[in-house]
């Protein structure tokens, strides 16, 4: 009961910290937003993303189309709203799936020595190969589809969150409660649950909502060379990559999916860097 009432206690002080820094705070906001646009998209957005209306080609912004028009006479407003979905989806669930992966191998590295090197220096390979070239090969791999790219999104993610979770994890595991708890008898599992994996949370959900920003960033670059959604689901990347050959005359079929890229992933950066002021009490002091 009392390590619960800590626990709640800790939560509230990382709030509460969190709470004082405005553009934090301002991020979290558009983050929530982002989220909602993704799962009720549908419903708002007034009309649908494959609706073609050939009397009204590349109409620029403004009337009854917000953001215009493409080629195709689709409402762009609406795209970038349903594309919402595909965005934040790829990107909370690759970055999830990274995570729990990541967790397991960086825990075990950390606690048993003797698989260290031989996890350490597959992720140090992994991590020695350039981002697009490792996607590039296992999508060519797989084969070219929306789950493909996810897969690949989150073997290429595994890497960084283990390192970090390991790091924490032998920090961790030298303190002397650790040793406290080896000596009484207590399981490896116990010991894992109980004692490491809590205190190795804030790098990890620091470097989760990073890694995010991060793989909506990927995903849109593999969308935009034609290695990741497919036409004519209005995935941003792909939506910056259609405006390509339309960026003279009507420039916001490039500019307004770049734009909305940008604001995401520069939200969940923002959020990052005050999760880690919030998370270490010493830098609000």
């Amino acid at each position: 009961m009392g390590e619960r009432v800590k626990k709640n206690s800790m939560a509230r002080d990382v709030w509460r910290r969190l709470k004082r820094n405005k553009l934090a705070m301002v991020s979290l906001g558009l983050i929530l937003l982002m989220v909602l646009l993704a799962v009720f998209g549908t419903w708002i957005a007034p009309y649908s993303f494959s609706e073609q209306n050939y009397d009204a080609v590349l109409e620029a912004p403004g009337g009854e189309h917000l953001f215009g028009t493409d080629n195709f006479g689709r409402d762009v407003f609406s795209r970038i709203i349903i594309g919402t979905s595909y965005t934040v989806a790829i990107g909370f669930g690759c970055m999830t799936a990274a995570t729990v992966i990541g967790i397991f191998f960086g825990i075990i590295a950390a606690y048993y020595p003797r698989f260290d090197n031989l996890i350490m220096r597959i992720m140090d390979l992994m991590i020695g190969i350039p981002g697009m070239t490792l996607l590039m090969c296992l999508i060519s791999v797989m084969g070219i589809s929306i789950r493909n790219m996810v897969l690949a999104l989150i073997i290429f993610k595994i890497p960084t969150m283990s390192r970090v979770v390991r790091a924490q994890a032998l920090t961790v595991k030298q303190q002397e409660f650790i040793e406290a708890e080896v000596a009484i008898g207590a399981s490896p599992l116990r010991i894992i649950m109980r004692h490491i994996l809590p205190n190795s949370i804030a790098p990890i959900l620091v470097q989760y909502t990073l890694g995010v920003g991060n793989v909506v960033l990927w995903s849109a670059s593999l969308s935009f060379i034609g290695m990741g959604v497919q036409a004519p689901n209005p995935e941003w990347g792909l939506m910056i990559s259609a405006g390509r050959a339309y960026l003279r005359d009507s420039p916001h079929l490039g500019i307004i999916p770049g734009v909305a890229i940008i604001v995401l992933t520069f939200a969940l950066n923002l959020l990052g860097d005050g999760l880690r002021d919030a998370l270490d009490p010493r830098l609000n002091k």
